[in-house]
């Protein structure tokens, strides 16, 4: 990727040296809110949120610990933070392109902040554990990334490369997306009523669309020139890295459609494909067309 060309975002917010965010005691308290936002970004990684609640409390998972890069250590004064420019570039260019294309819409995008944290942090969706993956909170137009997923993202899902890790952060741009659209809060009502598996479905039609949100930008940063050969093959793996089917494989030995809420890895992979094709965003109607 020719991410150096990218304008550099101003919309990085820096909580990396805080450390983790703790509740008294040294354990993490979570009212209902909290709760839900554990539950909700658990589906991220396919993880099982029990496992997730106690590490959150300090227990240990029967699945073992979950194994995570170690912690960036403090830069020296005016050393260079590669992964951190990486990070507000890409952003940088999400904000060009939907603002680009918001505009064609008659209507005027407002970008998220991003959030570097370390182990766990504290949003608008309550406390949040770095084992449940990067996440995009919607009450307060944030997306939430500890960078060590990078290496979860290679290591034990396989998918190396700069571009699978652009991909992650268009696609949860992509669900703030959705969020100025108006849609989150349409399919929060429905859900809100629906079965647990018609609310499953659903939490796959959001995902699958951020995922073809994510697409778009892609298909505009291959048409400035920003991308190099390779790079697209290395989104696509990306996607089909984090398929509910993949996931549920790797982690339990068995597959269960029924509790899908991202999507398989060929649904992913087919509509950020969607997305990249045709960088159009009335290809991304994941509510109305079963394939894109």
């Amino acid at each position: 990727m020719r991410w150096g060309s990218m304008r550099d975002s101003d919309n990085v917010e820096d909580q990396e040296s805080a450390g983790p965010a703790r509740g008294l005691g040294g354990g993490f308290k979570l009212g209902g809110v909290g709760l839900v936002a554990v539950l909700a970004i658990s589906w991220f990684l396919g993880l099982n949120p029990l496992d997730v609640l106690r590490s959150l409390q300090g227990g240990e998972s029967p699945s073992g610990p979950t194994q995570s890069a170690p912690a960036p250590s403090a830069s020296a004064p005016g050393a260079r933070d590669e992964i951190k420019e990486f990070i507000a570039r890409v952003l940088g260019d999400t904000e060009d392109t939907w603002s680009a294309i918001f505009r064609k819409m008659g209507r005027e995008y407002r970008p998220p902040k991003l959030v570097l944290f370390r182990g766990s942090v504290d949003s608008a969706c309550g406390l949040a554990s770095s084992a449940a993956g990067p996440f995009y909170c919607s009450p307060d137009d944030r997306v939430y990334l500890d960078r060590s997923f990078f290496e979860d993202l290679s290591k034990r899902f396989g998918a190396p490369g700069e571009f699978a890790r652009a991909y992650v952060i268009a696609h949860e741009v992509g669900h703030h997306v959705q969020n100025q659209l108006g849609i989150t809060g349409k399919v929060a009502q429905q859900r809100g009523r629906a079965s647990e598996a018609r609310s499953n479905a659903l939490s796959v039609l959001v995902e699958l669309q951020a995922d073809c949100f994510a697409g778009i930008w892609g298909h505009y940063a291959k048409q400035r020139g920003l991308l190099d050969p390779g790079d697209v093959e290395a989104g696509l793996a990306a996607a089909a890295a984090i398929g509910d089917d993949r996931i549920q494989q790797q982690t339990r030995g068995r597959v269960s459609p029924e509790s899908f809420t991202h999507g398989s890895s060929a649904q992913r992979v087919r509509w950020f494909r969607s997305g990249l094709d045709a960088g159009d965003v009335n290809r991304c109607n994941t509510f109305e067309t079963a394939r894109p």
